[in-house]
């Protein structure tokens, strides 16, 4: 198992965000975590990327424990995360952004094929490498705190709300980028307020319901849940 979460509860002071959360990502597979406001799924990404202390429980990464490493070690051990609301840097051009990406890695070489890789893969971020990232769309944005993670070679992505706030056509194209991701061998973990996409793109899910472990199964098979499509796909 490429992530492990075992029984995590994480506070903020004293109310109890989660509680008893286990989450599990193989090699090369896309898990989701769905939920309504509230439920706790930003709080258990944050907890996987270093972002937030863990007040029980063990997280482990290639089977080596990193819950008590800072988030700059949680990268350098191959992590990456896309927060919500993208948290690009405003008065930074794009390929500024971009490099900030790769600031803990010594292969200059390396990083500079990275960089390449990202404009090939983002054609419109190549097209502004220069412009400053405030003055982007919101699907542009997107992109580019999707190609400053992978600046980090990482070996795990942690998604979180990549689609809010965007127009239809641009959530499908998101959705591409995140498929083509994977395809190329990266795993991924999708917070998603839309459930419909997190599902159709994961191959395995989880509920959170008011920060526990609802409900955990096939994506396929959850889609088909008659509690998951009253309370989160509206069916």
């Amino acid at each position: 198992m490429l992530l492990e979460m075992k029984n995590i509860a994480v506070n903020y002071g004293k109310i109890n965000a989660i509680r008893n959360i286990s989450v599990a990502v193989p090699e090369g597979k896309i898990v989701t975590i769905i939920g309504g406001n509230g439920a706790g799924k930003t709080t258990t990404l944050r907890a996987m990327s270093g972002m937030l202390p863990i007040t029980a429980g063990e997280i482990t990464f290639e089977g080596k424990r990193i819950d008590h490493l800072p988030a700059y070690k949680v990268v350098a051990n191959g992590i990456a995360h896309v927060p919500e609301g993208r948290r690009i840097f405003p008065d930074m051009t794009v390929e500024e952004n971009l490099r900030t990406g790769a600031f803990l890695r010594k292969d200059k070489d390396a990083v500079e094929e990275d960089l390449e890789d990202v404009f090939t893969r983002f054609p419109r971020l190549r097209e502004r490498r220069t412009q400053m990232a405030k003055t982007m769309s919101g699907g542009e944005q997107q992109m580019l705190a999707i190609g400053r993670a992978l600046m980090s070679k990482p070996r795990l992505l942690l998604m979180d709300e990549p689609s809010m706030g965007l127009a239809p056509v641009i959530v499908e194209e998101i959705a591409q980028i995140v498929e083509e991701i994977n395809a190329n061998g990266l795993s991924v973990v999708l917070v998603e307020q839309n459930a419909e996409l997190a599902l159709e793109l994961a191959d395995y899910a989880y509920v959170l319901e008011t920060g526990n472990a609802a409900m955990e199964g096939p994506a396929d098979e959850l889609h088909g849940n008659e509690h998951v499509r009253a309370a989160y796909l509206g069916l």
